[in-house]
């Protein structure tokens, strides 16, 4: 994990996350057939090739049920890394109970962040030598956001805002409230002088009212890849232009094609599938 990921936070999470799966008791299956002393080794094994985030937080999880003098972790690839079926990714010895009461929160959070990692590297993938840049969205999971931003970033893409307050998104809803394109754009401005401000568009005459202005980043919402073109003749680099809405990954690289600067694609967090990792058990 980086800076942006508050540790404090992610140590909430997941001691959290372990209290969901014992509930206030015992993993009684663990418990009832394996010996207290038993020790093991286990292996984070990828079962299918892709990309691998939150390898920090898997660790975490470890620890988190294990006495830390009853633990021993060696990772064998970092976030970010490239993967392939059967390739291991970290190699465990402690109790046996441990490992096992472990597994799964473990695999459920690493498995999860790796899908959107993958995800994220096809999509950067696919766009490659355009110089459009694959950016995520808010559509995320509550509470997971700033980990699934951050597994972005181990895919290759780059992160929209965090939230509502670190940059201002005038979407269609805020527009019909205030009465306009450029009416909104000047509400916003007003009242946060310092804030950067894009402006979600659905033709070419609204981006080209929002970039006259003073908008320097116009989303385009929904328009087919002649209408992009045109944004892009239209506005003629004097802001820059992000398209989204209606993206596919098979379509990506016409999209990106037409000089938009940005894809923001918000499946890369809501609908990643997961990257099938499993944990393997061999004897000490």
């Amino acid at each position: 994990m980086d800076e942006t990921v508050d540790r404090q936070w992610v140590g909430d999470l997941v001691r959290a996350t372990i209290e969901e799966d014992l509930a206030g008791g015992v993993d009684v299956t663990t418990t009832a057939t394996v010996d207290p002393d038993q020790v093991s080794v286990a292996e984070l094994v990828a079962r299918a090739d892709g990309v691998v985030a939150g390898l920090e937080i898997a660790e975490l999880v470890l620890r988190q049920v294990a006495a830390p003098d009853e633990i021993e972790i060696e990772h064998t690839v970092r976030d970010g890394d490239s993967v392939q079926r059967g390739g291991i990714l970290m190699t465990v010895r402690g109790k046996t109970r441990q490992l096992l009461t472990a597994e799964r929160t473990t695999l459920n959070l690493l498995c999860h962040l790796s899908g959107v990692a993958t995800l994220t590297r096809h999509w950067v993938d696919a766009v490659e030598g355009t110089g459009a840049v694959i950016r995520d969205t808010r559509k995320t999971m509550p509470l997971l956001r700033s980990l699934e931003k951050y597994a972005v970033r181990c895919g290759g893409g780059k992160n929209h805002r965090m939230g509502l307050s670190d940059a201002a998104l005038i979407k269609d809803n805020h527009v019909i409230a205030a009465g306009g394109v450029a009416e909104a754009f000047r509400l916003v401005r007003k009242a946060y002088p310092e804030i950067g401000i894009e402006v979600e568009v659905d033709s070419v005459e609204d981006a080209v009212i929002a970039v006259e202005s003073g908008a320097e980043l116009v989303l385009l919402d929904n328009m087919d890849v002649p209408l992009l073109r045109e944004a892009v003749e239209k506005v003629a680099g004097r802001a820059r232009l992000e398209a989204s809405g209606g993206l596919t990954l098979d379509r990506a690289r016409e999209v990106a094609e037409t000089g938009v600067d940005f894809l923001a694609v918000g499946a890369l967090t809501h609908s990643a599938p997961v990257l099938d990792i499993g944990l393997d058990l061999k004897e000490a």
